[in-house]
C-alpha cells in the first residue's frame, strides 16, 4: 500500500476519551461524528463514561474490532489473554473472509472453505466476517454478548442466533470457521476454560508487600524476585493478585516457533552486581526528574484495569489508519482492514508469548521492590506523591507514578510489556502503509492529569508522533517515567517485539497468498 500523504492531525482532549479523540483525529477536519443507533462504543475519561459515535463509512471489520475492545473494557482479562483473544476474533474473521477471496486461505481450515468465484461478493464477505467474529467474541467476552455484540449484530441485519453451519450460506461459513479456531484455541496451553488460571505452580519467594505499611526488608527472601503487592484496589477491597500468566510460555504462538525462541540470552541484572544498583539509580534520577510531559506520557500509555490494555491500544490506532488512508466500507476497506487487523493483532499476541516467556524465566524484581530494598534509610530525591513533587525521601518509601490502587502490574519486570506490545505494533503497521509516518497527536487541557488533577499539567500540552516508531518507543518509554520498567527492560523488549513483528507479517503474508503454511498456527 502507498504511504498517505495526508498532513498531521491534533486533537483537543478536554471532554475527550482517547478512544473519542482518535474517531475524530480518523475523520480529519471536516467531519465530526455521525449519528448512529449502535450503542457499543463505550470509553472512558477520568472514570466517566462517554459514548463516541462509530463513522459510518467504518468496514464491519473495524466495527468488530471496536466490538471487540469494549469486551476488552469490560473484562478483567490481563495483557497477555487480551492479546490472545483480539488475536482470535480477528483470526475468526480472516479466517472466513478468506473463503470468498480468490487466493487467500485461512489458518484452521485452509482451501477447504473456498467458494466458488460467484459467491464472492461484498455482502457474502461481511456475513461471513459478522458471523465469525461475532462467534469468537461471544466466547472470549461472554459478558459483554448482550450489551455489545448481539447490539451489533441487529444494527447489521443479522440473527445472533442462527448456528447454521451449510457452507453454501455465508452464515455457515462464518460459524464453522470460528468454531474449527475455537477448537483448537481451546486446547492451545492458555486455559481459557479454566479461567485463565496458573496450572505451572508458580509462587514468588518473597513474602507480599503490603504497600499501605512500612516496607519490611525480611519479606524480601530473593531481591532479584519478584514479590507480590497487597493494597486497597479500586473499589477499596484489599487485593494480592498472583502473577497473572505465570503459564503463558506454554501457549502456542502464532508465527514464533516456540515461547522461548526469541528469549533473553543475559536476562535482567542480578542483585549485587553493578548494574543492578545503576538500574535503580537512574529510576529513581528519572522518577525526581519527572515534568509535567513526562508524568502526561506515563499517564497516557498506562493502559490499566478497564482500558484497552497495551494490546488494544494498538488496535485504537489500526482504527485511526483505517480512516487516515480512506479504507472506507467497500469492498476495498473490508480486504484491506481484514488483513491489517489480522496481522497487527497476531503479532501482538505473539509478543505476549515472547514476553511472558521472559516474565516467566527470571520471574525478575520490579522497582518499587528493589529500590526500597536497595535504599531504605537512605535518603533519595524522588516524586513525594500527589502535588508533593520532587523532595527528599527514605528510599524505603518510594513509590511509582501512579495511583496506589494499582501501584504496579501484578507480574514480573523483565521484559516490559509494554515495550514488546508496542514495538511489534508500530513494526507491523509500517510494514502494512510501507511508510513509518503516523503523523497523530494528542492534546491534553491544564489540570486533566488523574495522578494529580487540577494541576497538572500546568498549561494544556500535547503528545505528537511523527511516527510509529516514535510512538513505540515512548511508549515503553512511558514505563520508566511510571516507575514500572528499568531501562534494560524496556530497551530488550523494543527489540524482541519487532523481531516477533516481522515474522508475523511474514506468516500473515503466506495466508493472504494462499501459501504452504495453512497448518494451524505452528
Amino acid at each position: 500500500m502507498a504511504p498517505n500523504r495526508h498532513r498531521p492531525f491534533g486533537i483537543r482532549a478536554a471532554a475527550l476519551s482517547r478512544r473519542e479523540f482518535l474517531v475524530r483525529a480518523g475523520a480529519g477536519a471536516a467531519a465530526l461524528f455521525v449519528p448512529s443507533i449502535q450503542p457499543m462504543s463505550l470509553s472512558r475519561l477520568l472514570g466517566e463514561v462517554v459514548r463516541p459515535s462509530p463513522h459510518a463509512d467504518d468496514s464491519v471489520v473495524v466495527r468488530w474490532n471496536e466490538a471487540a475492545l469494549q469486551g476488552v473494557r469490560e473484562s478483567k482479562l490481563g495483557p497477555p489473554m487480551v492479546a490472545r483473544a483480539l488475536a482470535i476474533v480477528n483470526t475468526a474473521a480472516f479466517d472466513a473472509w478468506a473463503a470468498y477471496d480468490h487466493r487467500a486461505v485461512g489458518t484452521c481450515l485452509g482451501p477447504a472453505l473456498r467458494r466458488a468465484p460467484r459467491e464472492r461478493t461484498l455482502a457474502n464477505k461481511e456475513i461471513a466476517v459478522s458471523y465469525a467474529a461475532y462467534r469468537a467474541a461471544v466466547d472470549l467476552f461472554p459478558g459483554s454478548t448482550t450489551t455489545v455484540f448481539d447490539p451489533l449484530m441487529r444494527n447489521l441485519g443479522l440473527d445472533p442466533n442462527n448456528r447454521n453451519t451449510d457452507l453454501t450460506s455465508p452464515v455457515g461459513v462464518g460459524n464453522v470457521a470460528a468454531a474449527a479456531l475455537l477448537d483448537f484455541r481451546h486446547s492451545d496451553g492458555a486455559n481459557q476454560l479454566g479461567g485463565y488460571s496458573d496450572y505451572t505452580g508458580y509462587n514468588s519467594p518473597n513474602d507480599p508487600m503490603d504497600i499501605r505499611l512500612p516496607f519490611e526488608p525480611k519479606g524480601v527472601h530473593d531481591p532479584n524476585a519478584w514479590q507480590p503487592l497487597r493494597y486497597a484496589d479500586k473499589s477499596g477491597s484489599t487485593v494480592t493478585p498472583n502473577f497473572v500468566g505465570a503459564h503463558w510460555q506454554h501457549v502456542t504462538p502464532f508465527a514464533l516457533s516456540s515461547s522461548s525462541q526469541l528469549r533473553s540470552t543475559t536476562g535482567p541484572a542480578r542483585f549485587g552486581s553493578f548494574e543492578y544498583l545503576a538500574q535503580a539509580r537512574a529510576l529513581v534520577e528519572l522518577s525526581g526528574g519527572l515534568t509535567d510531559e513526562h508524568k502526561m506520557i506515563a499517564e497516557y500509555w498506562a493502559d490499566g484495569p478497564n482500558s484497552e490494555l497495551p494490546p488494544g491500544h494498538w488496535d485504537l490506532f489500526a482504527q485511526f489508519v483505517a480512516r487516515r488512508d480512506n479504507h472506507g466500507d467497500g469492498e476495498r476497506g473490508v480486504d484491506a482492514d481484514i488483513k491489517l487487523f489480522f496481522a497487527l493483532t497476531n503479532a501482538i499476541f505473539d509478543a505476549s508469548v515472547c514476553c511472558w516467556d521472559n516474565k516467566r524465566m527470571f520471574a525478575s524484581v520490579r522497582p518499587i521492590t528493589a529500590i526500597r530494598y536497595l535504599f531504605i534509610g537512605q535518603r533519595v530525591r524522588a516524586w513525594g506523591g500527589p502535588y508533593r513533587d520532587t523532595q527528599f525521601i527514605d528510599g524505603a518509601t518510594w513509590f511509582p507514578y501512579g495511583p496506589t490502587w494499582f501501584p504496579t502490574p501484578p507480574f514480573p519486570e523483565y521484559s516490559s510489556g509494554h515495550s514488546t506490545f508496542s514495538a511489534a505494533g508500530a513494526e507491523v503497521l509500517r510494514l502494512f502503509t510501507q511508510s513509518d509516518r503516523f503523523g497523530l497527536s494528542a492534546t491534553f487541557p491544564a489540570g486533566t492529569s488523574k495522578i494529580e488533577p487540577g494541576t497538572v499539567p500546568a498549561s494544556d500540552l500535547t503528545l505528537s508522533w511523527a511516527t510509529f516508531s516514535e510512538a513505540a518507543d515512548q511508549a515503553g518509554m512511558s514505563r520508566r517515567y511510571g516507575g514500572i520498567h528499568f531501562e534494560q527492560a524496556d530497551l530488550d523488549a523494543r527489540n524482541a517485539g519487532r523481531l516477533v513483528a516481522r515474522q508475523a507479517w511474514a506468516k500473515a503474508q503466506s495466508y493472504f497468498a494462499g501459501g504452504k503454511a495453512v497448518e494451524r498456527w505452528t
